[in-house]
Parts: structure tokens; sequence; C-alpha cells
């Protein structure tokens, strides 16, 4: 079946018999103003308000959108409003099932199809960072044509997963993760709405907060926990959705975490203190903790970015590598597939051997400088560029450091409110040995020792 025929005949399927489609498809906002959250972009006067033809002069901009964002928080949905708003034809595509034939026939179609007594054609392409190059390049004559409005989806950074030519031919929005509060709204709209649950049975708080917790900020999840919750309350006569029959219905237990209080901070510490303590299955307790409650991935990464600086620095340095590359990577993919990637972290921070030396370095030479410990620049480490600056003793007596064997010059570098004094003290644990005996190494030489060995 042609890709725009399947579509048609799903929206006839649910013109016919709304009921039979899932809760989150039913929700789907009819209007910009339905949608949830993403207010940055539905302020008056926005290009997405514009691109619908709000505030007067009709459609304008590009006829190509892309659309940036974790999964779950409305690219679909504001594709569809978009289409319904200009009264256009949605079709929908994915990169991961779809290639180069089907769009072309959606193409072909829109083509064929427009005219003054067509509709012309809103083509959502979902995930496009899984298309090649090749094939974003058969998406441009439609682009440059305006034979469909294309908005592209993609969870990736579209600066590395979509080419320059479409990239710079499209309207660009970011789109931010949902928050409680917007899926709170959410949730309580599709209880009570006609399109929804019409008030058939009720979300008591406790429930509320669990689907909230299991979301993770995914719209489309927590609408299917709630219909899943709904028709288990349902068929065992309860109008009230309770905490246990969401757990059953979703089979989650409800972890008690408060993102916002106290929990919050403790089971953060406990993941943190784990991996300092070398304990790896305990730092992945807390860390599933963390992710089963809805924790924001970003924040567990900036966690294991700090914990690599403060606790393993230089006894392992590759591990500040690992933890960025888990938070670039988390940034990247978001939930459900980041929890692989943290894991992977956490792993490796917790059996990496650790040094908190780098640590205790800077804040000993901070309480020296904020203890009045500073003093001017030796005159020879002065700026000798400008003009002048040799009348005043700037650069004399420097001794450049790759000129000399072993590249280390036998000169003073610090003040001398602090010559002398040490800041870093290393550890003997793992990598951090070898540093420790090239300082040792470097400070004699620093101090006039000709032992270049």
């Amino acid at each position: 079946m042609e890709p725009d025929l399947f579509t048609a005949a799903a929206e006839d399927r649910q013109a016919k018999d709304p009921s039979a489609s899932p809760l989150a498809v039913r929700m789907r906002p009819r209007t910009l103003d339905e949608v949830v959250g993403q207010q940055h972009l539905l302020r008056p006067g926005s290009p997405l308000r514009r691109l619908v033809g709000e505030g007067g002069g009709g459609p304008a901009g590009p006829s190509s959108v892309l659309l940036w964002g974790p999964p779950g928080i409305g690219k679909t949905t504001l594709a569809y409003v978009v289409s319904q708003a200009t009264d256009k034809r949605f079709v929908e595509l994915s990169a991961i099932t779809a290639g180069v034939k089907e769009v072309r026939s959606v193409i072909d179609g829109a083509r064929r199809s427009s005219g003054a007594y067509s509709k012309d054609t809103v083509l959502f392409l979902d995930e496009i960072h899984r298309f090649s190059k090749a094939q974003q390049d058969s998406l441009l004559p439609a682009v440059e044509n305006r034979w469909v409005t294309l908005i592209a989806a993609t969870t990736e950074n579209p600066y590395f997963s979509v080419i320059s030519p479409l990239l710079s031919r499209s309207l660009l929005m970011t789109l931010e993760p949902l928050t409680d509060d917007d899926l709170r709204g959410l949730l309580r709209r599709a209880v009570t709405d006609e399109r929804g649950l019409a008030d058939e049975v009720t979300l008591p708080e406790d429930a509320e907060a669990h689907l909230l917790r299991i979301a993770g900020g995914d719209a489309r999840r927590a609408l299917t926990a709630l219909e899943a919750g709904a028709g288990a309350a349902l068929s065992k006569g309860e109008t009230a959705i309770s905490l246990v029959t969401i757990e059953e219905a979703v089979n989650r237990a409800a972890v008690k975490y408060d993102r916002d209080g106290d929990q919050h901070y403790d089971v953060a510490s406990a993941l943190i203190k784990s991996i300092r303590g070398s304990d790896v299955d305990a730092a992945l307790h807390y860390l599933a903790r963390m992710i089963d409650a809805g924790e924001d991935p970003r924040f567990i990464a900036r966690r294991l970015m700090i914990s690599a600086s403060e606790d393993i620095g230089m006894a392992d340095p590759t591990a500040l590598q690992t933890a960025v590359a888990a938070a670039q990577a988390v940034a990247m993919i978001g939930f459900p597939e980041a929890r692989i990637t943290l894991s992977q972290a956490t792993v490796a921070l917790a059996l990496a051997p650790k040094s908190n030396a780098a640590y205790l370095a800077i804040d000993a030479a901070l309480a020296d400088v904020r203890g009045g410990l500073a003093g001017p620049v030796p005159p020879h480490l002065r700026d000798s560029h400008y003009k002048g600056s040799q009348k005043l003793g700037h650069g004399q007596g420097y001794q450049y450091p790759h000129d000399l064997p072993g590249g280390i010059a036998a000169q003073q570098y610090a003040p001398d409110a602090v010559h002398g004094r040490r800041y870093y003290e290393p550890t003997r644990h793992g990598t951090e040995a070898r540093y420790a005996d090239v300082a040792e190494r470097v400070r004699a030489r620093l101090q006039g020792d000709t032992d270049e060995s």
C-alpha cells in the first residue's frame, strides 16, 4: 500500500471509531494552543505561528522544518498540528522503515494532487538522521520547489546528522524536554476530555506522581501508562486508578523518590560515594533508582563528570574522557537508550583507580590566593610583546624551555610569595604513580638539578 494511501486509511478508521485509536493519538492537539510545553516556540509572532499563517500575512518562511529534541516531547504532534492549521494533507513516514522509493511516492502523489481543488501535503519524516547523505539529497528538489511541506524530526544533533544543503533550507526548531507540570496538565486533561477517558475514572495524586516518574518527560509514555492503568481499573470495576493498579498495569514498582526533595540528593550522593568507594554493584543500584524514578539523564551525566575529576583524577586521566563522552551521548540519544551509556560510564568510574590529588591541589592553591599569597608575576615571565615592555625589564632573563636539553629551564615561575610551595601531591594509585615520578624529577630540575635522567 502506498504511504499516502495508508495514512488516509488510518485517518478514516480514526474518524469512524475514535476509541479504536490509542489514547496518545486521541489526545493529539488539534491547534497550537493545545500543545503541551514548548512555549518558546509558541509565543505570538514566533516562526511556528507564522508558519501556520497566524498573525496575518499567511504562511511565511521556508517550507522545510527540522524539529530537534528527545523522544516523546511532541515532534509528531507539531507536524500534525501544522498540517491541520494549514488545511494540508498529513503523511507520516519513518526513516527507519521507509526509503527513497516511499519518499518519492509521497512527493509524486503530492505533485499530482496539488492544485486549486486539492490539498497540499505535509510530509512528516521521523528519524531523518537515519537517512544516508544520498537519501537526504533526494529530498532537496521537493523542498526547493515546495512540492511538499517537509517537517523532519531527529533526536540527534542536526548539525552532525543532517546534510548542510537541507539544513540551510530549513527552519530549525529545538524542542525542550517536557516538565512534570507539562505532563501533569496533559494527564489531567486526558482523564476529563471527551476524546480521552471522559471522566470514566479518576487519578489520585499518588498514582499521578508515579505516572510522572515512569514517564521520564515522555508524553507518549505517560498517556500509554495512563491508558493501561485505566483499562486495568475498569476491568476490576473500579473508578479510581490506584497506585497498585498502575503498578500492576505497567509492571513497575513505585520507587520512593522525590526529584525535588531529600531523596533526590540522597540517592545522587549515594551514587557518587559508591563510585568513590569502588563498589560497582551499589553504584549501579543507585543509578537504576535514579533512572527508574525519571531523573534527568543530563543531571546524572554531570555528576559522573564531576566524580571523574574529583575522585579519580590523574589515577586514570581517561575517566574524564569517558564521562564527557557519556554526557554527550546522553544529550544526543536520551532515554531509554541512554541508560546503557550511563551504566558503562558508572562501571568504568567505579572500577577505576582513585585519587583526589587534583581536587586537593586546586583547593590548596585557591586557599593561598584568597589568603593574600599572590604577589607580582616575576619580571622574566611578564608580557614582552608590546612597545616599551623591554624598558620595563619584561622578559629579560627568560629561558625558552624548548631550546634546552630535556625541555625544562631551571628558573622561577611562581611569585615570591608562594615560591617553593607544593599544591599537587600525587598518589601512587594507577596511572598517577607515573605522574608522581615525573613531578619529582621536574621539580628537581626546576630547582637547578642538572640530572636529565
